[in-house]
């Protein structure tokens, strides 16, 4: 069951209560243009039921930050709301959600040229080099990041360029707060696990059926940034390992629950042998 068929549902009963709903994506990777089947991004025939924001704004060369995209976020809700449309801001990112609907305290993006820079030492040296570069100016920061995580590595390292510390281990603070912008339903949507896990694995074959392995080695390409590169399945696929691209969806699964349970919502509801008109009906209900 995925998020977008509930919101094109709670946006058609919407528009039949005479609202004029949009949708804001709160997804990562749905940013880029060229990974739309990797990222499972709302399809031609969802868009045209329901307008989508922030869907594929960015070619895969360009870097992103959750600071950049709150930015983005923040205006296409307001205006929505300046206008008197309803946003319903969908998502499994859990910080872009974060983002969007908080002000939450982010660090500064880099100057220009700094993340190229960084990249460019990256691409030459490799993630080992550069994580005990990161070791030998901060430990705490290594510590947080994973030798292969390319991602955080580069943004570590930028951090210490522009003369901020990276967060030590655990240290979520910054990145977190309740205050919402504007008064919001959150709703969350759990599915039970032999029926989660086997929707994935239905789920990853269809993206590879539909040319998901053909999207990333166009990207690579084009010279994907390290944030696009870190969409789901990305390097999986460059290796043709299918497999351990439904393994890492399941662990992708299991971190969006913990932000779901941080997040709190006010509604969550079990996706389970559901249909979207039904669930829709609840979220609409709810919102009075």
């Amino acid at each position: 069951m995925g998020k977008t068929a509930v919101a094109v549902a709670v946006a058609g009963l919407l528009r039949e209560a005479g609202e004029d709903p949009v949708a804001v994506s709160a997804d990562a990777l749905q940013v880029y243009r060229g990974l739309e089947t990797l990222t499972g991004a709302p399809s031609g025939a969802e868009r045209a039921e329901l307008e989508h924001r922030l869907v594929g704004v960015l070619s895969v060369s360009t870097s992103f930050s959750a600071g950049e995209y709150a930015v983005r976020a923040h205006q296409e809700i307001d205006n929505a709301l300046a206008a008197g449309r309803r946003p319903i801001v969908v998502g499994g990112t859990g910080l872009y959600l974060q983002a969007a609907l908080t002000d939450l305290e982010l660090r500064p993006p880099p100057p220009e040229g700094l993340r190229n820079r960084i990249e460019a030492r990256l691409a030459e040296r490799g993630t080992e080099a550069l994580h005990a570069e990161l070791a030998e100016r901060s430990p705490d920061a290594a510590a947080a990041v994973a030798t292969t995580d390319r991602t955080r590595l580069v943004r570590a390292l930028e951090l210490l360029e522009m003369g901020e510390e990276p967060a030590p281990v655990g240290d979520r603070s910054r990145l977190w707060t309740a205050a919402l912008r504007h008064p919001t339903l959150l709703c969350g949507l759990t599915m039970k696990r032999d029926a989660l896990y086997q929707a994935i694995e239905d789920r990853v074959r269809g993206m590879v059926a539909a040319g998901a392995g053909r999207e990333v080695r166009r990207a690579q390409a084009a010279g994907a940034s390290p944030t696009a590169r870190a969409a789901l399945g990305f390097e999986e696929l460059l290796r043709d390992d299918v497999d351990a691209m439904a393994r890492a969806t399941r662990r992708l699964a299991k971190r969006q629950l913990t932000w779901l349970r941080r997040l709190a919502p006010e509604l969550t509801l079990d996706v389970t042998g559901r249909e979207p008109p039904e669930l829709a009906r609840e979220v609409v209900r709810r919102l009075g």
